[in-house]
């Protein structure tokens, strides 16, 4: 099963530059551990020290936010992308 993940630029050294990803899991926590596979040091950018995933990454499968579906536990399917995107603070 090959899911694409689109990766944020703040992230892409840790990927080789690169901001699609193809990868494999059942759900979003398999897919972070086969990212730190592929590309070790990785799940440090996206856990924090207690290995949750960091509250100011946000998590998509196409397109719905995982927070509103079951979190890390959230199925992927084959086809499926994961878009990692990193919270944007506004303000004046």
């Amino acid at each position: 099963m090959s899911v694409k993940v689109l990766v944020p630029t703040v992230l892409q050294k840790y990927t080789d530059n690169q901001s699609v990803l193809e990868c494999d899991g059942n759900n979003v926590q398999e897919l972070v551990a086969a990212l730190e596979e592929n590309y070790p040091g990785f799940k440090g950018r996206l856990r924090d020290e207690e290995g949750k995933l960091r509250r100011f990454l946000n998590f998509y499968v196409n397109s719905e936010d995982i927070r509103f579906l079951e979190n890390e536990q959230t199925s992927l399917q084959d086809g499926d992308e994961v878009s990692i995107v990193p919270a944007v603070a506004g303000g004046r």
